[in-house]
């Protein structure tokens, strides 16, 4: 079943490996990619006996790409569709970055419905933007920027926001593959998506999260500063902060053996 319908005529893609594991992990993504840049859990974890599922949110990746419905309500329900779809239960939830803030709109909306543990990866929460009551994250201008150079040099923009992204040196090679994840989203669906990240406010989400979860996040973090997983940590209640003490935004690359153990050992807890 690689594609889900969640709407009339809107099909979200999905890739599941390892289907008959007990453990099953569904991975949102961060913006502005799409499930593949999971690809170096993918290629562990299922070894461990976990089942993972990598979703393309609309208008990235795979998916059908529609003018409307980039709000974290929505996305929030096309999470819903694929978790029924799936008939998924008792699954860990991760979300990396603005996939974070979906996954914690998923939790508050849909009342945590299919999931037992959290994860959630350099999430862009509980705010993306600095607000006169929350003095971290970027400023609303240099995100309006972004939104800007998405409708006028998309691919500079790409470029120039995955220069912040990894502490550890990577290659070329590897940077050129990372932006053209990004490339084949959608170009309206970044922008708006990016409206979403800016405008949208996740304070009174994490005070009703219920499950146990898991916040990793790198100290060198230049996108979503570190002191933001300090404030979901002291209002999630019963949730664990782990550090990554030599990563940015993508510790998921920058610490990747530690990563995936820290994961793991997350899930077996």
């Amino acid at each position: 079943m690689p594609y889900i319908e969640v709407e009339k005529d809107i099909n979200i893609f999905v890739q599941d490996l390892n289907p008959n594991a007990q453990k099953t992990i569904l991975f949102i993504h961060g913006w502005p990619s799409n499930h593949n840049m999971f690809e170096y859990q993918f290629d562990q974890l299922p070894q461990y006996g976990f089942r993972c599922i990598g979703m393309d949110l609309r208008g990235f990746g795979n998916s059908d790409r529609p003018w409307e419905g980039y709000s974290y309500n929505r996305l929030a329900d096309d999470v819903r569709s694929i978790i029924d779809a799936l008939d998924l239960t008792n699954i860990t939830l991760l979300g990396f970055s603005m996939g974070g803030a979906i996954a914690i709109r998923y939790m508050a909306r849909h009342s945590g419905h299919g999931v037992s543990k959290l994860a959630l990866v350099s999430a862009a929460a509980p705010l993306f933007t600095q607000r006169p009551d929350y003095p971290y994250g970027l400023p609303v201008s240099e995100v309006n920027k972004i939104i800007m150079h998405t409708y006028t040099d998309r691919p500079k923009m790409i470029s120039e926001f995955g220069s912040k992204f990894f502490t550890s040196a990577v290659s070329p090679e590897f940077m050129n593959w990372f932006s053209l994840l990004a490339l084949e989203a959608a170009g309206h669906a970044t922008a708006m998506t990016a409206i979403s990240l800016r405008d949208e406010d996740l304070r009174k989400d994490i005070q009703q999260l219920l499950v146990p979860t898991g916040i990793f996040h790198g100290i060198y973090d230049q996108i979503v500063p570190f002191a933001s997983a300090k404030v979901m940590h002291q209002y999630i209640r019963g949730s664990i902060l782990i550090p990554f003490n030599f990563s940015g935004h993508g510790l998921f690359y920058d610490e990747l053996a530690r990563f995936n153990y820290c994961l793991m050992q997350f899930l077996n807890q």
